[in-house]
């Protein structure tokens, strides 16, 4: 996607979670326990407080990294959504991984 407004659409569409939600979310435990790393913050994590940023900011401040980062997140959130375990999902890696980009399925 490379048309600036549908890439913030797309975004909207995607993070459900709002900067204050989202910040809590990664001052926990579970935040911190998933995800890819390589011994320091999990991708998923450093994402989550880009988000933040990006969701607090003018749209009129967003430059072209940030409408590429919500690109990455968009694709990311429709990916693992795809990728549902069957069951109760609310204290899964799943969901904990999917929060860390801002969206949370039981909402």
């Amino acid at each position: 996607m490379d048309d600036p407004v549908e890439i913030r659409k797309a975004f909207r569409d995607a993070v459900n979670m709002s900067p204050a939600e989202l910040e809590d979310w990664l001052a926990t435990d579970e935040s911190k326990s998933v995800g890819d790393s390589d011994g320091g913050e999990s991708t998923g994590h450093a994402s989550g407080r880009r988000i933040v940023d990006i969701k607090r900011a003018n749209v009129d401040e967003l430059t072209d990294d940030d409408h590429e980062h919500m690109n990455e997140v968009v694709g990311y959130v429709n990916r693992h959504l795809a990728q549902r375990p069957d069951g109760d999902v609310s204290d899964t890696n799943w969901r904990y991984s999917l929060m860390n980009w801002g969206h949370d399925p039981l909402k």
